[in-house]
């Protein structure tokens, strides 16, 4: 394959290898490759994030991962982005690589749909991407040929788990199961659904592919913003004196959007003229308890 050094706005070709050049971060939005000054100093820069992410918001369902040997954790942000629109991760066994901090980060996360050493990931890629459909089917193509089968679907998952998933959006639910059947190269939804039937693992693993949260540190900035400068500060000003506040957050995932508010809510108490003195006991919850076990024990980088 071709082997290049990516200039800005170069559009992405078939059979060709695109390097980033030094001191840059790259992003791809419509097939074209983009050249960015990075924002974080040097030492904090995590390219791999920021083009899979961009990755993951230009292809959705159709955005692939792929982590090999490296150091650190770059990158695992980036296939949760992936994870988030559905699309697939591969990452290499990291008994096989130099420096196995980048696919343990990835595999620790429960990030990885497929595991295996680098020279096999190429054929196993392959093997996913001729099961996988190309699109998701119509609104009324699920409706008049797969609505029972999704129902078999989420009646086995509330067996399995006690949670009922039928109310979730037809298409979403497809494109899960859709990824599942690649990994597992099943080719009929039939056949999937008798393969849930026998196969409890199974079950779990698409239960939580179901719970793929939506999450990052300060997600959305204008609503942070506007709850440390304006909802905080009258909530802290109408309470008792030495009345605690609480706050819940449900479907936290890992936590990120809990650390947040604890942030957000000490940046407020310390904006208070005259300086205010309280405490915020926060509550957080969500269904996969995974994601709450790495929500009780993560630490976060500091905020830029």
């Amino acid at each position: 394959m071709k082997v290049v050094q990516v200039r800005d706005r170069t559009p992405v070709r078939p059979e060709c290898v695109y390097v980033i050049p030094p001191n840059k971060d790259m992003s791809i939005l419509r097939g074209m490759l983009y050249l960015l000054a990075p924002v974080a100093p040097r030492g904090l820069r995590l390219p791999i994030d920021v083009f899979l992410r961009s990755l993951a918001q230009d292809q959705r369902e159709r955005s692939i991962g792929v982590i090999l040997s490296g150091m650190g954790a770059d990158g695992t942000l980036g296939l949760r982005a992936i994870r988030e629109k559905a699309g697939v991760v591969l990452v290499q066994e990291p008994t096989t690589a130099k420096f196995d901090g980048m696919p343990r980060s990835a595999i620790d996360a429960g990030l990885a749909d497929i595991v295996a050493p680098a020279e096999e990931l190429p054929e196993k890629l392959i093997a996913f991407l001729q099961r996988a459909s190309p699109r998701a089917p119509s609104k009324k193509a699920i409706s008049t040929n797969m609505q029972n089968v999704l129902g078999d679907v989420c009646v086995l998952l509330r067996a399995h788990t006690g949670h009922d998933f039928s109310l979730y959006k037809s298409n979403t639910l497809y494109r899960r199961l859709e990824r599942r059947m690649g990994i597992h190269k099943i080719g009929k939804m039939t056949d999937y659904v008798r393969y849930l039937e026998e196969n409890s693992q199974e079950l779990d693993l698409l239960f939580k592919e179901m719970l793929i949260g939506v999450t990052n540190f300060f997600r959305d900035p204008d609503a942070w913003q506007q709850l440390r400068d304006q909802a905080l500060p009258e909530l802290l000003a109408s309470r008792s004196s030495g009345q605690a506040m609480r706050a819940w957050v449900p479907g936290c995932s890992t936590g990120e959007e809990v650390y947040s508010l604890a942030m957000t809510f000490k940046e407020a108490m310390d904006k208070c003229r005259p300086r205010e003195n309280g405490a915020l006991q926060i509550f957080g919850t969500d269904l996969d308890h995974d994601a709450i076990d790495k929500a009780r024990h993560r630490s976060g980088s500091r905020r830029h």
